[in-house]
């Protein structure tokens, strides 16, 4: 291995070398689990801290800061001989085992793909262009920010009509994301928002979830999405199934048979989609861009790369259209991942992927959320309190953990989220 194609300033490996792409819940694993095996480990990601997606909603709704839901990776690789690059993959040669990246190239024995998902707009640049999304840190801290300077903005305005556009929040997409959030902002308009804004009447502000599909929460039980729907008409979010977003100019939403709704603060959470990666064929790619894995999470056509979690697509007898693609099915993977690869260097039988569902759950708001568990499925006090401690136990790091609980004890004892904090760039003149 020359140092021209080594660049990243990564030593010789004694052994084999992995490289894994993407520090999200199956990379992050997979990267510990190899660490305690006779590899030499490289992990890249594009940012330097692991992120808890799950509560992403809670930082746009100004619950938590994102530094309550993001944790260093650097820290976390201490006391390991993992070598951590912040990097973006560019493309792979899968011909000579070599990845290119924004910082420079790399030669791999084994790479590993986790890289994740993002924002699918089906093809709307409209909407794409003039729309909120949220998977990011950014993208949650810009959501925050646009709503509540639309809020400022709605208190100069004088005609009823453009103050209700400036208030109104329309959610496209009736998933956890969507679902969660539109709670998340209904008990924002119940609790703060009238403090807050005394001089605006609040009751003039809508909260909209559009589905496309005929129902909320497609991948939990017919019972857990009636309720969550109840639940939200509940707390006064207009919910419409069965509806499309067909157009969104910045200002006004467009649905089918050319119904229009004023609204200045739209957030699309209808899908996610992969990106593809240039060196990896087209054969190789299924529905939304996820990557063809056999049961070993091989990439079709590549025995040396897998794909595991969100851009991986796997079919099983109890799974024909793919997993969800949800954390633990990553972290399900990578587990089986570190053993097939160390079965592979040896020559043994590899093991076949099986899902364990362990169960979905969906929180709408203070006391109110549904759970489809393995064991019967749940609602209200008990399904949201099962959600908390679920996800509280789920964030890397023990002081992590204790801000997001902290925070989450002051909402409930004071109705009140205290970091509505509008912060903005200012560019140097």
């Amino acid at each position: 291995m020359s140092l021209e194609t080594n660049i990243l300033n990564i030593p010789e490996p004694k052994a084999k070398r992995i490289v894994i792409v993407g520090g999200g819940f199956g990379g992050l694993k997979l990267a510990l689990k190899m660490a305690k095996r006779d590899f030499q480990v490289v992990l890249i990601d594009r940012n330097n801290y692991h992120l808890f997606q799950p509560l992403l909603y809670q930082v746009a709704m100004s619950g938590l800061e994102p530094s309550a839901i993001s944790f260093p990776l650097r820290k976390v690789l201490q006391n390991t001989n993992i070598h951590f690059r912040m990097a973006e993959l560019e493309s792979v040669q899968p011909e000579s085992k070599e990845i290119s990246t924004d910082i420079g190239r790399l030669k791999y024995d084994f790479l590993v793909l986790a890289t994740g998902a993002r924002t699918n707009f089906f093809g709307n640049e409209a909407i794409e262009k003039n729309s909120m999304q949220m998977k990011s840190a950014p993208d949650a801290l810009f959501i925050r920010n646009r709503i509540l300077k639309n809020f400022e903005k709605a208190l100069n305005k004088d005609k009823k009509e453009d103050i209700q556009t400036y208030l109104n929040v329309a959610i496209i997409g009736g998933g956890p994301t969507g679902v969660e959030l539109a709670g998340a902002v209904a008990e924002m308009k119940k609790y703060v928002l009238p403090k807050d804004y005394p001089e605006l009447d609040i009751s003039n502000m809508h909260i909209m979830l559009f589905e496309a599909s005929p129902r909320l929460l497609a991948g939990m039980s017919v019972d857990s999405s009636h309720t969550a729907k109840e639940y939200l008409e509940k707390l006064g979010v207009e919910v419409r199934t069965g509806t499309a977003v067909i157009n969104y100019d910045d200002r006004v939403l467009t649905l089918p048979n050319n119904e229009t709704i004023n609204v200045k603060n739209v957030i699309w959470a209808a899908g996610v989609t992969s990106n593809r990666i240039e060196g990896i064929s087209d054969n190789s790619y299924g529905r939304n861009n996820r990557l063809l894995v056999n049961r070993f999470n091989q990439v079709e056509g590549y025995p040396a790369i897998f794909a595991l979690g969100d851009n991986s697509f796997m079919t099983e007898e109890a799974f024909p259209n793919g997993h969800p693609q949800v954390a633990q099915v990553a972290m399900q993977q990578a587990s089986l991942l570190s053993v097939n690869i160390l079965n592979i260097r040896r020559n043994k039988p590899l093991k076949p992927f099986h899902y364990h569902d362990k169960g979905s759950l969906a929180t709408v708001g203070r006391h109110l959320a549904v759970a489809d568990l393995p064991f019967g499925k749940f609602k209200g006090y008990f399904a949201w309190i099962l959600w908390s401690i679920v996800h509280l136990l789920s964030i890397i790091g023990v002081k992590n953990k204790i801000f997001v609980l902290v925070d989450w004890i002051w909402k409930y004892i004071t109705y009140d989220q205290a970091l509505r904090l509008l912060i903005k760039h200012k560019a140097k003149y």
